[in-house]
């Protein structure tokens, strides 16, 4: 039986281990903090849950896939809810516009409230399944460093479809082509922040993202997105898994450039196979000591994605004019986009995100309360002086929410918390605190990105937002996946 290292607990660590001890591998995962899920936690205080990270499940057949790959019934373990209502948009003109999931829906509020119709928003989400359908095969369920990906009918249909996956222009410039409407363009540019990107410069490829939000649709577990950890978590320790909480890895032990073990405090522990599940550049400078590789020269040079600044508010009171997901559009976005990415500062008028799972799940509130995650896009760390930056930002913040929304908010703050990059670094071994390693704003961005299996050292892997196929809960779980199939097939050999 061979033994597995997995330095991490976060969701693409769990799907890794799952799998490999379910097929007879004997898997440890060492976190440091005492809880699984990495930037998918929760923490809990006076009667109000919030969920730390993600907000949103999309692509929910990965999640089924593991625990059909274990044999498992994944309704005994999570109980998935789709939304109705995906997200509500708030604009500065007052103008609300709801993405129901239901297109035909979508369609009728997008003719009511802009100047495109139904059939603009139709052939928009054709020509981003067209994206999906041509990329998916190879580039989210397959490792592209593995010859067999390429070798197929699928591949190449992409191939000599290449145009058709929209690399040379940028997001917003594809966008703009199917819509007149500066609120719909702004909509739909948004997706490029998924993984952390602008949709001023990163390829229009991913426009892929708006179909896997539409189709199958969106999802929130109950218990909200955390119990995707438990339930990820209780699959691991069915299949044997062992757990090793509070314990921080300190060095990745190389023996002649093979991955042999781990250093934890004093001690040296061996293992046939590494996963690393933390950022790939905090691995590459801090559990291998700034090794010099070509694998790791190239990605320490990559551009890092950007971060967040979250206020966590407990609210006391109930507002109807809100959905679960909600976004206040700044009247700028590309000035939102040149301060973040060029200028490295929180905007003058930020785009605000609000997720308030006590919407749909009473029990994460006090009656006639709610939980409010709220977050705008920050720039990475670069030793910003975040204290500062937050005292000014958040009353840019509550401003903005106050005029939009007709309302003096802050009156119903019952406790804040504030996550910063430079928080989410300390907590979750995020380099410069980006959420999703490297930046997305290149062409070639979707190769650039950590392959699965390191090319220079032997028997160490990656899985993870930083590593491919990206960021995202269904991500990150297929990357775990891949890792898993390499691992598996390696020792078919």
């Amino acid at each position: 039986m061979k033994k597995i290292a997995i330095i991490g607990a976060g969701l693409g660590g769990l799907s890794a281990a799952a799998r490999l001890a379910n097929a007879g591998y004997e898997v440890h995962i060492f976190e440091q903090n005492s809880y699984a899920g990495g930037k998918a936690a929760e923490f809990s205080e006076q009667g109000f849950r919030f969920d730390t990270g993600p907000s949103l499940l999309t692509m929910p057949y990965v999640i089924e896939d593991l625990f059909n790959e274990c044999s498992e019934n994944i309704s005994e373990y999570l109980k998935l809810e789709k939304l109705g209502t995906i997200c509500r948009y708030f604009y500065n003109d007052k103008t609300v516009i709801n993405a129901y999931s239901d297109i035909d829906k979508f369609g009728e509020e997008v003719s009511e409230k802009t100047i495109d119709d139904e059939e603009s928003l139709k052939e928009f989400f054709n020509y981003s399944k067209t994206i999906f359908d041509l990329t998916a095969d190879l580039f989210l369920f397959s490792s592209p460093s593995s010859l067999k990906t390429f070798f197929n009918k699928k591949a190449f249909r992409t191939l000599f479809n290449i145009n058709k996956i929209d690399s040379f222009r940028t997001v917003h410039q594809a966008v703009s082509d199917f819509f007149k409407d500066k609120k719909l363009i702004q909509l739909f540019d948004r997706y490029a922040t998924y993984n952390g990107s602008n949709p001023y410069e990163a390829p229009a490829t991913l426009n892929i993202i708006p179909y896997v939000e539409y189709f199958p649709g969106s999802y929130l577990p109950k218990g909200g997105i955390y119990s995707i950890t438990i339930a990820l978590t209780k699959l691991c320790e069915k299949n044997g898994v062992n757990f090793h909480f509070n314990t921080k890895v300190d060095k990745i032990i190389l023996k002649d450039k093979t991955a042999a073990g781990l250093k934890i405090n004093e001690d040296l522990i061996y293992f046939d196979k590494i996963i690393s599940n933390v950022d790939v550049n905090f691995t590459f400078q801090k559990l291998l000591d700034g090794i010099q590789t070509s694998e790791s020269k190239r990605y320490n040079k990559l551009k890092p994605s950007l971060s967040g600044v979250v206020f966590y508010w407990a609210m006391n009171k109930t507002f109807d004019m809100l959905e679960t997901h909600n976004i206040i559009f700044s009247e700028d976005y590309k000035e939102e986009f040149d301060q973040l990415t060029k200028q490295k500062i929180l905007p003058t008028e930020p785009t605000i995100y609000i997720y308030i799972s006590s919407k749909l799940n009473k029990g994460d509130a006090p009656e006639e309360k709610e939980n409010w995650f709220v977050m705008i896009n920050a720039p990475y760390d670069e030793g910003q002086d975040w204290k500062n930056e937050i005292q000014n930002v958040r009353k840019r913040v509550l401003e903005k929410i106050n005029r939009t929304l007709e309302i003096k908010i802050e009156d119903f703050i019952l406790f804040e918390k504030i996550l910063t990059p430079k928080d989410l670094e300390i907590k979750t071994a995020a380099f410069r605190g980006s959420i999703y390693g490297i930046s997305s704003d290149k062409k070639s961005s979707a190769f650039l990105r950590q392959q699965n299996k390191s090319r220079t050292i032997k028997n160490l892997y990656f899985c993870g937002g930083s590593a491919h196929p990206g960021g995202g809960i269904p991500l990150v779980i297929l990357s775990g996946k891949i890792v898993s199939d390499i691992i598996k097939s390696e020792g078919k050999k």
